[in-house]
Protein backbone atom coordinates (compact mmCIF):
# COMPACT_ATOMS: atom_id res chain seq x y z
CA UNK A 1 0.00 0.00 0.00
CA UNK A 2 1.31 3.45 -0.94
CA UNK A 3 0.01 6.94 -0.23
CA UNK A 4 -1.11 8.91 -3.29
CA UNK A 5 -0.27 12.62 -3.19
CA UNK A 6 -2.35 15.23 -5.02
CA UNK A 7 0.46 16.35 -7.31
CA UNK A 8 0.40 13.02 -9.15
CA UNK A 9 -2.99 14.03 -10.58
CA UNK A 10 -1.72 17.49 -11.46
CA UNK A 11 1.21 16.07 -13.42
CA UNK A 12 -1.02 13.53 -15.15
CA UNK A 13 -3.92 15.82 -16.13
CA UNK A 14 -2.61 19.37 -16.39
CA UNK A 15 -1.96 20.47 -19.96
CA UNK A 16 1.37 22.31 -20.24
CA UNK A 17 1.46 25.66 -22.02
CA UNK A 18 5.09 25.32 -23.06
CA UNK A 19 7.32 22.46 -24.17
CA UNK A 20 8.32 20.18 -21.33
CA UNK A 21 11.89 19.59 -20.29
CA UNK A 22 13.29 16.12 -19.68
CA UNK A 23 12.35 16.03 -15.97
CA UNK A 24 8.84 17.44 -16.56
CA UNK A 25 8.12 14.96 -19.36
CA UNK A 26 9.40 12.09 -17.24
CA UNK A 27 7.24 13.27 -14.31
CA UNK A 28 4.13 13.52 -16.50
CA UNK A 29 4.74 10.03 -17.92
CA UNK A 30 5.32 8.59 -14.45
CA UNK A 31 2.16 10.22 -13.09
CA UNK A 32 0.09 8.75 -15.91
CA UNK A 33 1.61 5.31 -15.27
CA UNK A 34 0.81 5.53 -11.54
CA UNK A 35 -2.81 6.46 -12.24
CA UNK A 36 -3.08 3.72 -14.87
CA UNK A 37 -1.94 1.17 -12.24
CA UNK A 38 -4.55 2.57 -9.85
CA UNK A 39 -7.37 2.56 -12.40
CA UNK A 40 -6.55 -0.96 -13.56
CA UNK A 41 -6.67 -2.20 -9.96
CA UNK A 42 -3.04 -3.35 -10.03
CA UNK A 43 -2.06 -1.57 -6.82
CA UNK A 44 -3.73 -0.55 -3.58
CA UNK A 45 -3.31 3.10 -2.60
CA UNK A 46 -4.49 5.47 0.11
CA UNK A 47 -5.19 9.21 0.11
CA UNK A 48 -7.36 11.62 2.08
CA UNK A 49 -10.35 13.80 1.23
CA UNK A 50 -8.07 16.79 1.81
CA UNK A 51 -5.73 15.63 -0.95
CA UNK A 52 -8.66 15.01 -3.31
CA UNK A 53 -9.88 18.51 -2.52
CA UNK A 54 -6.44 19.80 -3.46
CA UNK A 55 -6.69 17.90 -6.76
CA UNK A 56 -10.09 19.43 -7.43
CA UNK A 57 -8.93 22.96 -6.64
CA UNK A 58 -6.04 22.75 -9.10
CA UNK A 59 -7.68 20.77 -11.89
CA UNK A 60 -10.82 22.90 -12.01
CA UNK A 61 -8.71 25.33 -14.06
CA UNK A 62 -7.45 22.59 -16.38
CA UNK A 63 -10.54 20.64 -17.38
CA UNK A 64 -14.28 21.03 -17.85
CA UNK A 65 -16.44 20.62 -14.74
CA UNK A 66 -17.93 17.37 -16.04
CA UNK A 67 -14.48 15.88 -16.55
CA UNK A 68 -13.37 16.92 -13.09
CA UNK A 69 -16.53 15.41 -11.61
CA UNK A 70 -15.85 12.15 -13.44
CA UNK A 71 -12.26 12.01 -12.16
CA UNK A 72 -13.14 12.69 -8.51
CA UNK A 73 -16.28 10.54 -8.35
CA UNK A 74 -14.49 7.73 -10.20
CA UNK A 75 -11.79 7.66 -7.53
CA UNK A 76 -14.38 7.02 -4.82
CA UNK A 77 -15.63 4.01 -6.78
CA UNK A 78 -12.26 2.27 -6.97
CA UNK A 79 -12.00 -0.74 -4.65
CA UNK A 80 -8.23 -0.38 -4.46
CA UNK A 81 -8.19 3.29 -3.37
CA UNK A 82 -8.86 3.98 0.28
CA UNK A 83 -9.99 7.59 0.73
CA UNK A 84 -9.69 8.54 4.40
CA UNK A 85 -11.66 11.25 6.12
CA UNK A 86 -9.87 13.86 8.22
CA UNK A 87 -11.17 15.38 11.42
CA UNK A 88 -10.46 18.94 12.46
CA UNK A 89 -8.27 17.56 15.26
CA UNK A 90 -6.24 15.51 12.79
CA UNK A 91 -5.74 18.49 10.51
CA UNK A 92 -4.74 20.71 13.41
CA UNK A 93 -2.18 18.08 14.52
CA UNK A 94 -0.88 17.98 10.94
CA UNK A 95 -0.33 21.75 10.95
CA UNK A 96 1.73 21.36 14.12
CA UNK A 97 3.69 18.48 12.58
CA UNK A 98 4.25 20.61 9.50
CA UNK A 99 6.03 23.23 11.58
CA UNK A 100 8.29 20.54 13.02
CA UNK A 101 9.03 18.93 9.65
CA UNK A 102 9.05 22.18 7.65
CA UNK A 103 6.22 20.93 5.42
CA UNK A 104 2.95 22.57 4.45
CA UNK A 105 -0.12 21.27 6.35
CA UNK A 106 -1.33 18.99 3.54
CA UNK A 107 2.08 17.35 3.14
CA UNK A 108 2.32 16.95 6.90
CA UNK A 109 -1.15 15.39 6.86
CA UNK A 110 0.12 12.86 4.31
CA UNK A 111 3.03 12.00 6.63
CA UNK A 112 0.77 11.77 9.66
CA UNK A 113 -1.73 9.58 7.78
CA UNK A 114 1.03 7.34 6.48
CA UNK A 115 2.42 6.80 9.96
CA UNK A 116 -1.06 6.07 11.35
CA UNK A 117 -1.72 3.56 8.55
CA UNK A 118 1.73 1.93 8.63
CA UNK A 119 2.55 3.17 5.11
CA UNK A 120 6.18 3.92 4.29
CA UNK A 121 6.03 4.86 0.59
CA UNK A 122 4.39 7.82 -1.13
CA UNK A 123 3.77 8.56 -4.77
CA UNK A 124 4.67 12.23 -5.01
CA UNK A 125 6.83 14.61 -7.00
CA UNK A 126 7.39 16.78 -3.91
CA UNK A 127 11.00 16.34 -2.81
CA UNK A 128 10.13 17.63 0.67
CA UNK A 129 9.10 14.08 1.60
CA UNK A 130 12.68 12.91 1.11
CA UNK A 131 13.73 14.59 4.35
CA UNK A 132 11.12 12.72 6.43
CA UNK A 133 12.61 9.76 8.23
CA UNK A 134 10.89 6.48 7.47
CA UNK A 135 9.24 7.76 4.26
CA UNK A 136 10.32 6.79 0.75
CA UNK A 137 9.17 9.04 -2.10
CA UNK A 138 8.43 7.40 -5.42
CA UNK A 139 9.06 7.63 -8.30
CA UNK A 140 12.70 8.73 -8.40
CA UNK A 141 14.20 10.47 -11.41
CA UNK A 142 17.21 8.53 -12.60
Amino acid sequence: MRFLDANVFVYAYYKPRKPLGKLEKWSKDQAKAILRELNEGKEDMTTTVIHLSEVSNVLKHAMPLEGLHDVISGLFMLDNLKVLGVSSEQYFAATELGLELKLDPNDALAVQTMKNQGITEIYSFDKGFEKVEGITRLPRFS
